[in-house]
């Protein structure tokens, strides 16, 4: 087994106090460990632009995986024009509020920072190692890893969660909110609905510890 040491970090949704105490909590082993963030950082959530200024300056002293989530997908397509208001009644406006509070030029306009956009559209979908697969939805039965949609890595749930399929590596998700982890067949789901009043999930490996805030 891989001696490789592990943070991971799912659906942050704009919580920003909630991901600062995180961090805090595990700041002095920063340095020895992959920091791996499953997506959903904003959305819902009051400081989505905050949250994204965070993760990158955490980027410049560690060692930082960002994945994408089905929220910054949403975003993306906003900005291009496409299903807009899907975007905007799924926690968007609150994103585009935290924008414009901080970098309104005038009344009305609404900008994004280049590095924050350059964070947006460079996102991975996956990241594979040793011994895991880091995802932000889950994957499809019998389908190999290179060949998975975008679809199902941003959005699958029951399908894949309920699932007894061996991907063949222990495979860490967020997307679905549940009140503790969820642990089940080669598979771990750390999205415990920060953004809806309840927790933020850390989880260590290859421990398998739970930190909580």
């Amino acid at each position: 087994m891989s001696k490789e040491k592990y943070f991971v970090i799912s659906d942050i949704h704009g919580c920003m106090h909630k991901l600062e105490r995180l961090i805090e909590t595990v700041r002095p082993e920063l340095e020895s460990r992959t920091l791996v963030f499953l997506g959903d950082y904003i959305d819902r959530g009051p400081d989505s632009c905050d949250v994204v200024e965070f993760v990158l300056e955490l980027r410049q002293e560690h060692e930082v995986v960002f994945l994408k989530g089905n929220h910054e997908k949403m975003l993306l397509d906003f900005l291009a024009g496409i299903n807009q208001f899907l975007y905007l009644e799924n926690g968007g406006e609150l994103t585009l509020a935290s924008y414009y509070n901080k970098y309104r030029l005038r009344e009305g306009e609404i900008i994004i920072p280049s590095d924050h956009l350059n964070f947006f559209y460079n996102l991975e979908l996956y990241y594979e190692t040793e011994d895991y697969i880091f995802v932000h939805a889950g994957l499809r039965d019998d389908v190999p890893l290179n060949a998975q949609t975008e679809e199902d890595l941003l959005w699958i749930r029951e399908e894949f969660i309920y699932s007894t399929y061996d991907f063949g590596k222990t495979v860490i998700f967020g997307h679905t909110p549940f009140l503790h982890p969820f642990v089940g067949f080669r598979k771990i789901g750390i999205d415990t609905g920060a953004v809806f009043g309840n927790t933020l999930t850390m989880l260590f490996l290859p421990e398998m510890e739970f930190v909580s805030v």
